[in-house]
């Protein structure tokens, strides 16, 4: 497991985060970019590039297909059932909410969702008790931007968690390029009933670029230092940073689940 170390920003003013991170790096490299060359003979030949991402292949100059992520029926298994609009994640009526900031591309954020979130998510969430709210930031490098963009035009059709999951399922090592048009295209078509070419248009529309400032806006305002970051609190009530200054263990934000629930 990635170290307590979170993932740091150095905030300024005004929002976004600049692109920093110093914290605890952990190389997960299920997608790998292989350089291949193939030679394509027909008539007087000429060689063609063909990228190949694990999981998914790109196309030729005339043709193009996008093949499913690795394992993820497994992934999206976690949040069958469970209601998701936008950015939310949970049912309407929970009593308590959680929200969560987040980078696509930060290791520590995938230690947290891959290893604490699926006890969270069936025994708070699926049980309607609990509402999580996810506020993508990014600040560690074009892949974190480009991540978030795209996770928040899946969001437009309520596929948000379903698309990050996958990205820290199949996540890279940071600033390498890892979260490329390819991996994201692979992603969409590996949710069942997301309309790829939507979300392909959404990714550049103002009102996802509007959101995502949004969310910049309210970590400064949260002062938030780093990710991830988790406040959790009863709804219409105040929110607690369950790990201040650290990272967010299972132990603790159960502990401070169950006392907002008591409340």
């Amino acid at each position: 497991m990635t170290s307590g170390k979170k993932a740091r920003q150095q905030r300024r003013t005004p929002a976004p985060p600049p692109v920093r991170s110093t914290g605890a790096r952990r190389a997960s490299p299920k997608v790998l970019l292989i350089a291949a060359l193939v030679l394509l003979l027909a008539g007087g030949a000429a060689a063609a590039a063909v990228a190949i991402t694990r999981g998914s292949s790109s196309s030729s100059s005339t043709s193009k297909s996008t093949s499913t992520l690795p394992d993820s029926a497994a992934v999206l298994a976690l949040f069958r059932g469970i209601p998701q609009h936008g950015n939310v994640l949970g049912s309407p009526k929970a009593k308590v909410r959680m929200v969560e900031y987040i980078d696509l591309q930060c290791p520590v954020c995938r230690a947290f969702e891959t290893e604490e979130m699926p006890t969270i998510i069936p025994r708070y969430v699926g049980t309607g008790k609990v509402q999580v709210i996810a506020r993508p930031i990014a600040f560690i490098g074009p892949d974190s931007v480009r991540g978030r963009l795209a996770a928040l035009a899946a969001a437009k059709q309520n596929h948000f968690f379903d698309f990050a999951q996958l990205m820290y399922a199949n996540q890279g090592t940071e600033n390498t390029g890892w979260l490329s048009d390819e991996i994201i295209r692979a992603a969409y078509a590996s949710i069942p009933g997301l309309d790829a070419q939507a979300a392909e248009s959404a990714r550049g529309s103002s009102a996802v670029s509007t959101e995502a400032q949004t969310f910049d806006n309210q970590a400064n305002a949260d002062r938030v230092s780093g990710t991830p970051t988790v406040l959790v609190g009863k709804v219409g009530g105040p929110l607690t940073d369950v790990a201040p200054g650290g990272t967010p263990t299972l132990v603790g934000l159960e502990a401070a689940l169950k006392q907002a629930l008591r409340q």
